[in-house]
């Protein structure tokens, strides 16, 4: 397990992380943030409803702050399996990956989806 991963989330629960990052990224209206240093930004400043981190990131150095800055802003953070899987699904085109995305607004269609996801965060940190 790389450094920056806290726990393991279960394949499940990844499939409906996909799925919320792929109803908030689908039109590219701004709810995502994407890359690390962006993601960063945001969670220092408090602004991000949540974290997704990709698993696969080399070198996992690249991420190993995010956990503690997102705890510390109290921000909910979870993991998925693949980088590359992560930005098709929050609408970047293909062929590229991202290492981390943040959550930045939540429209009404995909809040739903956004509460289950961000459910499972404090069982899987606790």
């Amino acid at each position: 397990m790389s450094v920056h991963i806290a726990f393991e989330t279960p394949n499940d629960i990844q499939e409906q992380v996909y799925e919320m990052v792929k109803s908030l990224g689908k039109d590219g209206r701004g709810r995502l943030k994407k890359g690390a240093n962006e993601v960063t930004k945001a969670a220092e400043r408090g602004n991000a409803k949540m974290v997704v981190m990709a698993e696969n990131v080399n070198p996992g150095e690249l991420l190993a702050h995010i956990p503690m800055i997102c705890r510390e802003k109290e921000i909910p953070f979870i993991y998925v399996e693949d980088q590359a899987y992560l930005a098709e699904a929050a609408g970047m085109s293909l062929g590229t990956r991202t290492a981390a995305i943040a959550v930045m607004e939540v429209d009404k269609e995909a809040e739903d989806k956004f509460k289950e996801v961000s459910g499972h965060y404090d069982t899987l940190s606790a």
